[in-house]
């Protein structure tokens, strides 16, 4: 295929543009070269770091490796894919986290944006659901546009514990019953090799659930490269060789300890110094609608992975800055306000498109109307990309930080680009602020306290504490 010749690889190539962070450009607001110097020894450690422990299962990072160890599974998941497109009407992937906010970005950003409501002979595969709530209208508002019996319904969770994506499955798996449907035809369960909730549920099937494996060191919020993502993705007609190709490629591209070389070193650079700085938001704004939910994976994979309360010595650190999503131009019009004059407390990241699917040419028309004639004879994407232009120069100008990733087009290539340079920006940075990149303890409680209000064995103790807590006072009810 192209993306193999060196040639298309090279004019696919993803780059970061960091002028707008520097003080040649922002003056006292910017950095200097003697700041990126200063951290020069924690970068390379850092490098050295994730270099050291590329593919450990125990320290969760496994995902480093997935580029270039899948070639059997790839060609399981085509076969299976193409099977499914075959015999289901719909496509549904019932999971949370990683789990589904890596499946509907890469189909936002590889399909049609209105993919389900072509008809057949122009979709590539059956129309797709991702479920990752479980708001029960959103449920039934599902069953209200797919036929049950027609669906294939991919559940994914290592542990098969995941108490949102097992409810799914209990009413998923009870409407097919009552249907008459064999739910071993209609399920495949992405989950652990050996344990869990998952392969227990099969047995009863007598094993005939199709599975696949979610690898023991691969982090939900990891996981768009191996089957949790791939699966849905080949299924949606999308070029997964392609997409692991690209982070190949992006892998390649940092393979050297400097920031002057390696653009996911210089990005988890920059982000570590503004850190220590005070800028705590770290805003992602995609200037294509494709890229949209991009943004909402990635506050996931930042948020989730730096987030943390102590470091790997014990201290208390409470690391990590806010992910915000927004999106170019739309938020122009909600967020830049904010961005251009109020607090210094941010850093915002553009991804530019050079070359859109279309540039949508703009008639000419209104030329007695000088705020509209000006228009025709441009296209759609000159705009877009005049705007984001134009918002970076603004920031700037007005001394906030912010730096463009460009993508030359969006495809399963620059995508697969782009996933591993946010993927190893994320480690690299955790790494200089020495804490736990790759767990999520924050969250457990909740879980723990969810699990006891809800009458699960082993968690009694949990509730009886939940009942003694302090009643809430009426005076602070309005």
């Amino acid at each position: 295929m192209a993306y193999k010749t060196r040639e298309w690889r090279n004019s696919m190539r993803v780059t970061v543009d960091y002028n707008y962070m520097m003080s040649t450009t922002l003056g006292d607001k910017g950095l200097k070269d003697s700041q990126l110097k200063a951290i020069k020894g924690r970068a390379e450690e850092a490098f050295n770091y994730v270099k050291a422990n590329r593919g450990r299962d125990d320290l969760y990072m496994g995902w480093t490796e997935l580029p270039y160890n899948q070639d059997a599974i790839v060609a399981d998941i085509l076969a299976t894919a193409k099977q499914i497109r075959k015999k289901f009407k719909y496509f549904v992937v019932l999971g949370i986290g990683g789990s589904a906010l890596g499946p509907i970005m890469a189909f936002n950003a590889l399909c049609h944006l209105h993919y389900n409501e072509l008809p057949p002979s122009k979709r590539k595969g059956p129309k797709f659901y991702v479920e990752d709530n479980v708001d029960p209208v959103r449920m039934a508002a599902l069953l209200d546009v797919i036929e049950p019996e027609k669906t294939c319904f991919n559940v994914i969770s290592k542990s098969g514990a995941t108490s949102e994506t097992m409810t799914q499955y209990l009413i998923i798996s009870d409407i097919l019953k009552n249907k008459g449907v064999d739910v071993a035809e209609n399920m495949i369960f992405t989950t652990d090799a050996a344990r869990g909730n998952l392969l227990k549920i099969d047995q009863t099937f007598g094993g005939r659930i199709k599975k696949y494996v979610l690898p023991d060191g691969v982090g939900g919020r990891f996981s768009e490269l191996c089957p949790v993502g791939l699966l849905p993705a080949a299924v949606l007609g999308i070029d997964i060789k392609g997409m692991l190709a690209g982070a190949a490629y992006m892998d390649g591209l940092c393979s050297r300890p400097s920031v002057s070389k390696n653009p996911a070193l210089a990005c988890a650079a920059l982000q570590y110094i503004t850190m220590q700085e005070g800028k705590n938001i770290n805003v992602l704004m995609p200037y294509s609608d494709n890229l949209k939910l991009m943004a909402d994976w990635y506050c996931q994979l930042w948020a989730e992975s730096l987030g943390k309360a102590v470091d790997y010595d014990g201290n208390v650190v409470n690391a990590g800055t806010t992910p915000v999503k927004s999106l170019g131009v739309t938020d122009q019009h909600s967020q830049v306000q904010l961005y251009i004059e109020g607090p210094f407390d941010k850093v915002i990241t553009f991804i530019s498109v050079d070359e859109y699917a279309t540039p949508m040419p703009i008639p000419h028309g209104c030329e007695d109307i000088p705020d509209v004639g000006f228009l025709g004879g441009h296209t759609m994407q000159e705009l877009i990309q005049a705007e984001n232009k134009a918002t970076a120069y603004a920031l700037a100008m007005a001394g906030r930080m912010n730096y463009t990733i460009h993508m030359p087009a969006v495809n399963a290539f620059t995508l697969g680009q782009l996933m591993y340079l946010l993927e190893l920006q994320t480690a690299y940075t955790g790494a200089m602020l020495n804490i736990n990149t790759f767990n999520q303890p924050g969250v457990e409680n909740g879980k723990k306290a969810t699990f006891a209000l809800l009458g699960k064995n082993g968690y009694e103790d949990k509730k009886r504490e939940i009942d003694s807590a302090p009643a809430s006072e009426d005076k602070y009810i309005v």
